[in-house]
């Protein structure tokens, strides 16, 4: 299974990366909340449709109603994760896309922190574990520090509030890495990614709505500005997908491997943030010598790190002090502990309900109606790009997700 969460790992690193693409579109004008709500409508169509289609709602309802307690926590998450999107939308228009990456991906050390402290990640792991976990997280923030001063020296693609903009993608770390609590919490008690997705999508979108109508000052202006903004509305839905199917194998390699782990991996998504930004959209292209260096050696140092994290598997001690952590979580709610670690083992013990129910198609029916709507009227934003790098890009994260979604159907049938 540690095979398994790290390939889950470095897809969630390509389609994440690819989920940002759509936010250069504040540099157009569009409101940074604006830009999160139109994302975040695509995050909550995305998140109904794949598990519809990959499981079936009856199995989402049914694994539901045996963790009722997980939707609270649920909810939780998706308001952190909404707040931090906004935020991630500050960081880009301040810092551009290449630079705001890797300092929001810091998020790793706040999973890395969390894990130990409630989950018993790295407990009993031996001195080698912890020094491959220690060095990687200290590289991490070797990186941050580079790219940090780098931001300060000034792009001239972007605006000249740099600090600002670090301090939106550091705000969006701690949040997301904190965010991270619910999921472990959630498949320590054997529940199905699918499942606390969709339920996950409830604070994302109740959160960004409230956002948006507070700062867009009120309902109205929110309104007028969606009808505005309709020929972008979009490519916003396209990045909320992707955001989805990348969040997804995010979501497995937490299950599989930790938040300490599966995090640091899936942050691989620098490395094509940097793409995008720096191939497609050409951030860097008028900034000295300096500034390319410093970016390149702060990814280059931050994935160095995360890499060394991930390649820490867990030894028997720590398998062990996770059977605690689960069985203290079965304990407290009542759940078979069995059947949570036959889940962890990517094995599902439980009777589920058949698939092919009429909702299952009504949920992907309804997803295509809206994209085929938003489709038809949407158009180029004006946005100077490389259409070729883009073609390119857009193909290697189709051929991830076709290899890493095959691995994972073959090996545990989407458990």
């Amino acid at each position: 299974m540690h095979r398994v969460g790290v390939i889950c790992g470095f897809a969630a690193g390509a389609w994440l990366g690819a989920a940002e693409a759509p936010t250069k579109l504040v540099t157009t004008g569009l409101s940074p909340f604006l830009i999160s709500l139109g994302m975040v409508a695509g995050v909550f169509v995305g998140r109904w449709t794949v598990p519809a289609v990959l499981k079936g709602t009856g199995f989402v309802f049914d694994d539901l109603r045996r963790r009722p307690h997980l939707a609270v926590w649920a909810v939780i998450a998706g308001a952190l994760w909404a707040v931090a999107n906004t935020l991630t939308v500050f960081a880009i228009r301040d810092v551009g896309l290449s630079i705001a990456f890797p300092l929001w991906n810091t998020n790793s050390l706040v999973g890395v922190l969390w894990g130990y402290v409630f989950f018993r990640e790295l407990r009993d792991a031996g001195a080698r574990t912890w020094t491959k976990v220690a060095g990687g997280a200290l590289i991490i923030v070797v990186g941050a520090v580079l790219l940090g001063y780098a931001s300060s020296s000034g792009l001239p693609s972007v605006s000249p509030r740099p600090a600002a903009g670090v301090a939106a993608a550091l705000g969006a770390a701690l949040l997301w890495g904190t965010m991270y609590i619910p999921y472990r919490k959630a498949y320590l008690s054997g529940m199905n990614p699918l499942s606390f997705v969709t339920v996950f999508t409830v604070g994302e979108v109740s959160t960004v709505l409230i956002l948006a109508v507070i700062f867009e000052s009120g309902w109205r202006p929110l309104s007028a500005a969606l009808g505005d903004a309709r020929p972008w509305l979009f490519w916003l839905f396209l990045g909320g997908l992707c955001w989805v199917i990348g969040d997804l194998f995010q979501q497995y390699a937490a299950k599989y491997i930790g938040i300490g782990r599966g995090i640091p991996l899936s942050n691989t998504n620098q490395l094509w943030g940097l793409a995008w930004g720096a191939l497609v959209f050409g951030e860097l292209s008028g900034s000295d010598w300096t500034v390319r260096i410093l970016v390149l050696a702060g990814s280059a140092a931050m994935i160095v790190g995360a890499i060394a994290i991930a390649s820490a598997s867990a030894p028997s001690g720590e398998q062990a002090s996770r059977s605690r952590a689960v069985a203290r979580e079965c304990d407290r709610y009542g759940l078979d502990q069995d059947e949570a670690e036959a889940a962890l083992a990517g094995e599902d013990r439980v009777e589920r309900p058949r698939r092919g129910h009429w909702l299952d198609w009504l949920v992907a029916a309804v997803a295509v109606v809206v994209f085929v709507w938003l489709g038809a009227s949407a158009r180029r934003p004006a946005i100077e790009m490389s259409l070729r790098a883009m073609g390119i890009l857009s193909l290697a994260t189709l051929a991830v997700l076709t290899a890493a979604g095959y691995l994972l159907w073959k090996r545990t049938r989407f458990v």
